[in-house]
C-alpha cells in the first residue's frame, strides 16, 4: 500500500480547505468596525457591509470548506 492511499486527503483538498478558511476570515474582517458606546451611537453597526455582505462571505467560506472535506479525492491506478 503506497503512502498516498493511507491520507483521505490529497493536496486539493488541503488546498481548497485553506481557501474556504481565507474567506472566513475575511468575512470576519469585514465585520469588525468601530463599536458604539453609552456616550455615543455609531450608526455604522447598521451598515449593509458588516449585516448582509460579511455573513454572507462567511457562509460562502464555511460551505467551501465543508466541501474541500467531503471532497473524495481521485484515485490512481497502481501498476504492479
Amino acid at each position: 500500500m503506497s503512502d498516498k492511499q493511507k491520507f483521505a486527503f490529497d493536496k486539493v483538498n488541503f488546498i481548497l480547505l485553506a481557501i474556504g478558511m481565507a474567506i472566513v476570515i475575511i468575512g470576519f474582517l469585514l465585520m469588525t468596525g468601530p463599536t458604539s458606546s453609552e456616550t455615543l451611537f455609531e450608526p455604522d453597526i447598521f451598515s449593509v457591509r458588516r449585516i448582509k455582505v460579511a455573513p454572507v462571505v462567511c457562509l460562502f467560506g464555511f460551505i467551501s470548506m465543508i466541501y474541500a472535506v467531503l471532497r473524495k479525492p481521485k484515485t490512481q491506478k497502481i501498476e504492479e
